[in-house]
């Protein structure tokens, strides 16, 4: 019988705070200690995220492919090796076809052993989902009103804009003029090519793909705007 941990953090700094990697295999350490278990390897999963399938996470894939009959997995937390019911309900199944024992340590060790464990396994898998999917909908929610206020949400500054000290998106005045000037060439018929060509003539280094997108983010063309 070989006894496997198993850890994750999905951010570098996460694995130096909070929840860090050194604390949850001192966590694993402790279980395998205080239960006469030989903890023989750690896998460690550094900066995946875990919505990510544990079959397809680098460390996570090299586990499943190393376990044998008999052998015990232990993690510290639910969340550090599932955040998806389906794919948490999956490998519970896969690991008992297999004759393995998954210890939670959150859950109170073994929940592959009996009924009762499975079925608060399965309900804190489908908890740990709907929070993860409530995080997403909160970062959409936030990401939507500080697109409203004008904020900076990273990225590539779009055409037009700079960044001032508190985040906020600030108009050029030049670069405005110049979005006004080539969606008045765009409804005059000029090509994008053209309209590229004559902006790096004024001093405006774009491509005819940035001529597109910007006209595009601005409206498209048919703006009543007469060129400059």
């Amino acid at each position: 019988m070989a006894v496997y941990g198993y850890t994750r953090v999905s951010t570098d700094r996460q694995a130096d705070d909070g929840e860090s990697l050194d604390v949850q295999r001192r966590q694993l350490e402790g279980y395998a200690l205080m239960h006469g278990m030989k903890l023989e390897a750690v896998f460690v999963e550094r900066g995946v995220s875990g919505s990510k399938p544990l079959a397809d996470r680098p460390e996570g894939g090299r586990l499943l492919a190393d376990l044998k009959k008999g052998d015990v997995v232990l993690t510290p937390k639910l969340d550090r090796m599932f955040r998806s019911s389906l794919d948490a309900l999956d490998n519970l199944n896969l690991l008992k076809g297999m004759g393995v024992s998954l210890h939670m340590l959150d859950l109170g060790g073994d929940v592959t052993g009996n009924g009762i464990s499975k079925l608060v396994f399965t309900i804190l898998s489908a908890v740990a989902e709907a929070e993860r999917d409530r995080i997403r909908e909160r970062i959409v929610t936030v990401k939507a009103d500080q697109r409203e206020r004008g904020r900076y949400l990273g990225g590539r500054v779009p055409f037009g804009w700079r960044v001032d000290g508190d985040g906020g998106l600030v108009e050029i005045a030049e670069q405005q003029a110049a979005i006004q000037t080539m969606v008045a060439m765009k409804n005059n018929g000029l090509a994008l090519r053209t309209i590229a060509e004559r902006m790096t003539a004024r001093g405006f280094k774009l491509s005819h793909e940035g001529v597109k997108k910007i006209i595009s983010a601005h409206g498209g063309a048919n703006r009543a705007v007469s060129p400059s």
